[in-house]
């Protein structure tokens, strides 16, 4: 099942809907809380006797039309609240616009809460400027990211999460430290459940790895290698007592040469032969054998491979703090 876009591609009329929408909630929004607040004033009774005496026709007129019927209209408000969230939520599910149908309450929490009748929780509908500034940015009706404003929050909102995530994994890692330094038994559960269960993979990348690194190296000293081995020949030719009497008779010297040039040629097509058989199957079955064979003494515990598996982990721990540490923050900002 493809995955969900956390913003369909709507038409622009939609989207212009919506923006008009939001306009309207917002204004509404407004008008009631200015009715809360004037409401509110209006019953402090120095600012009422003040309201009377500068405009008593205004005061006779609010006192009956609104304020006397100031929970009826503010019942209308609510209403339009209501209808604004059972709408938004069922425009939701039509676009397909959250991965579950009951996401929407839970992601527009401010306009659930807007509803009830508070002035406390009515401030939180003021929250959907942010929503319609969003949807405005996604438009391209305007580019909140030029704004000086939203740089200076962006700003201290990237480094406010970058020091608190430094600040919890520094205190992840060294509880990790202390609990590799606890340990009695770390070495031994490294060794049970990450390496044992590997244990044919990693028979197998080290031949393939052995394998790799003796063919490049004797590619590339082939030549100094074939000296060497002809060096070697010369050498003990010239020190065996036996070709030193072959000297002697008539044409010795040359049937040394002769027996120096095959057995160069000899040992130098061996060490041919042996480093091509290096790629075939039967060296690499020899390897894989070897490397088993020894692969659980390499992994005996004793108390000295213990503590330097703990002192490895531990300073690995420690450089990645030492890593964390940094605060990469400043880089970008100054």
């Amino acid at each position: 099942m493809p995955a969900r876009e956390r913003y369909p591609h709507l038409p622009k009329s939609v989207e212009y809907a919506h923006i008009g929408w939001d306009f309207f909630i917002l204004a509404a929004v407004v008008i009631n809380l200015s009715l809360l607040l004037f409401d509110s004033l209006f019953l402090i009774e120095p600012i009422n006797q003040a309201i009377a005496s500068i405009t008593p026709g205004f005061h006779d007129a609010y006192d009956t039309v609104i304020h006397s019927r100031f929970i009826t209209i503010d019942l209308f408000f609510v209403g339009i609240f209501i209808a604004d969230v059972l709408l938004s939520w069922a425009v939701a599910i039509a676009e397909r616009r959250y991965h579950r149908w009951f996401f929407y309450p839970f992601v527009h929490w401010y306009d659930v809460l807007g509803c009830i009748p508070l002035g406390g929780f009515r401030l939180l509908r003021v929250l959907r400027v942010v929503s319609l500034l969003n949807r405005l940015h996604r438009l391209r009706l305007i580019d909140v990211t030029k704004w000086s404003s939203y740089r200076f929050f962006a700003k201290y909102y990237d480094i406010l999460l970058e020091e608190l995530s430094d600040r919890i994994a520094l205190r992840l890692l060294g509880n990790v430290q202390q609990q590799v330094v606890a340990s009695d038994s770390l070495t031994e559960r490294v060794i049970d459940r990450v390496l044992m269960p590997r244990k044919a993979q990693l028979i197998h990348e080290i031949s393939q790895r052995l394998e790799a690194t003796v063919g490049q190296a004797y590619q590339q000293n082939r030549i100094a290698i074939m000296a060497a081995i002809d060096d070697l020949v010369s050498r003990t030719l010239k020190e065996s007592p036996e070709i030193q009497k072959l000297h002697r008779l008539p044409m010795g010297q040359t049937a040394s040469n002769a027996m120096q040039a095959s057995l160069s040629g000899v040992a130098q097509r061996l060490v041919d032969e042996l480093a091509q058989g290096i790629h075939s199957t039967e060296f690499r079955q020899l390897i894989e054998r070897t490397a088993e064979s020894g692969f659980d003494s390499w992994l005996a515990v004793d108390e000295t491979s213990a503590h330097v598996t703990e002192q490895v982990l531990y300073d690995i721990l420690e450089m990645l703090k030492d890593q964390v540490r940094q605060q990469r923050w400043k880089g970008r900002y100054e």
